[in-house]
């Protein structure tokens, strides 16, 4: 039975509908594991067991009568605690919130159910998804189950920690600036940031808005890339407004053998230079590549510079989270950016510059970001993937500094500053690019490392197939010691 506790979720659903484990016995198999294995991790912190139990028994009942409700009917899952589902609490893990119950499920939340899932938690996340670490005073901090005295990143680590430990078969994330990505590169598992506006956000929004923020997309976490794709068909579609005239019909993948993928390579930057155990993963892999007949370009030149890259991100990353803004934070970065000096490089500068931007400037920078998504597509006509890293190091200990500023990194022997690690999420975000996080190995200390597969707008299949591809060369998900 403890095999199940890390297989797919692609898996465990061909074995509910061969009838070989039952939907309640699945159920309460994660339940137990949750229950014996979370409180160390604090990664799952709503619950709604009951209700999921009752979920589960329909499932079984209607399968016995050959009824199947969809792809995922009867998988255990967990989401991201700030996607609204019905009776639960969507804090943000913003004290505020505490009370604030969702009525109606989120637009995914839906989906998922449609397809079959039977959902029983909700898993931490930063206060207002604002961190590369999962912790808040609401639900306190999350751990990572590769060592605990590390965090899982953020904002979707308790998803991450998670499905790692073999709490949950799948997961549903959100990423503006890698938050899908760097708990997948820290936990050692799999997400996937599809290009924006593949998945509908409606419903991840505790103040009830309905405009989709720009640059955020929310998309599915798994421990193997399949599953990815399984989640990924389950999701994408159009939202209400636009169903009567939209229809999403995904690419395929753009090639079925890895020898036959142009891949480009891009691991130095010198906004984030990268901890040699985390390039050593990645030589690793290149020559795992190159021995699979696949065609790899690590000299390619990506189609801007990476400090103009970086400062429009941030510019229109701070732009969009703005819009989740009080009154009064935002009438103080008013205060605060009527005050800045043209030199001043700092992350508070930036969330000041980005959130007080007047619409014609947000006008020509979008402009601007527009022009590099035409550019990324001359770029993918060249290439088929980018292979760069998701962050600098392997996850690294906590640090609950209040002074994000004055956060540090060892890197290579040296301390870098924390806000760094921004920049290679920033590359597919910026364009609406979509990125899948996949494992590369162990580093000589036992952690996880994780490289993003960067692909051509509206082509998510493709860098989910070479992530699968991938794994069967090098090797996927490894389970964390400790977690039998």
């Amino acid at each position: 039975m403890d095999q199940r506790a890390f297989a797919s979720a692609t898996q465990l659903a061909g074995e509910i509908r061969d009838r070989r484990i039952g939907c309640l016995e699945l159920l309460d198999f994660f339940i137990a594991r949750a229950e014996q294995y979370n409180p160390a991790l604090n990664a799952i912190v709503a619950w709604q067991v009951d209700r999921a139990r009752e979920r589960a028994r329909a499932a079984d009942t209607a399968l016995a009568r050959g009824e199947v409700w969809g792809p995922l009917h009867g998988v255990p899952m967990t989401v991201k605690e700030s996607f609204n589902v019905a009776g639960l609490p969507s804090t943000w893990g913003n004290p505020p919130w505490r009370n604030n119950i969702a009525a109606e499920n989120a637009v995914l939340i839906e989906r998922l159910l449609a397809a079959g899932a039977v959902i029983y938690g909700k898993t931490n996340v930063p206060y207002m998804l604002q961190d590369a670490q999962s912790y808040n005073e609401v639900y306190g901090t999350t751990n990572n189950p590769w060592d605990t005295t590390r965090g899982p990143g953020g904002s979707s680590g308790g998803e991450a920690a998670a499905l790692a430990a073999g709490l949950s078969a799948l997961g549903a994330g959100s990423d503006i600036a890698g938050s899908l990505r760097n708990p997948a590169h820290y936990c050692g598992i799999y997400a996937h940031k599809p290009s924006w506006g593949l998945v509908p956000t409606r419903g991840h929004s505790p103040t009830g808005a309905l405009t989709p923020t720009d640059i955020s997309v929310v998309g599915p976490m798994a421990r193997d890339a399949q599953d990815l794709d399984l989640a990924l068909r389950v999701l994408a579609g159009p939202d209400l407004l636009q169903q009567p005239a939209w229809r999403v019909e995904l690419p395929p993948p753009r090639h079925r053998r890895l020898g036959d993928f142009r891949v480009a390579i891009c691991t130095q930057s010198p906004l984030c230079e990268i901890d040699a155990s985390v390039t050593e993963l990645f030589a690793a892999t290149l020559t795992a590549l190159r021995r699979a007949g696949a065609t790899v370009d690590e000299t390619a030149r990506l189609p801007v510079d990476d400090a103009e890259h970086q400062g429009l991100f941030m510019l229109l990353l701070r732009a969009a989270t703005a819009s989740r803004m009080s009154e009064q934070d935002f009438t103080a970065q008013q205060a605060i950016a009527a005050t800045l000096s043209a030199d001043d490089t700092s992350s508070r500068a930036a969330v000041a510059r980005g959130a007080t931007l007047h619409h014609r400037g947000w006008g020509s920078a979008n402009e601007a970001r527009t022009a590099l998504r035409y550019a990324w597509r001359g770029f993918f006509e060249r290439f088929d993937v980018l292979l760069t890293p998701v962050a600098a190091t392997a996850a690294f200990a906590h640090d609950h500094n209040p002074d994000r500023d004055a956060r540090l990194i060892p890197v290579n022997g040296t301390m870098r500053p924390y806000q760094e690690q921004m920049f290679w999420a920033g590359l597919p975000s910026l364009s609406y690019l979509p990125a899948t996080a996949a494992p590369l190995g162990l580093t000589a200390a036992g952690l996880p490392v994780g490289c993003q597969i960067i692909g051509a707008e509206g082509e998510d299949p493709t860098t989910i197939e070479f992530a699968r591809l991938l794994a069967a060369e090098i090797g996927g998900f490894v389970a964390p010691p400790g977690y039998p």
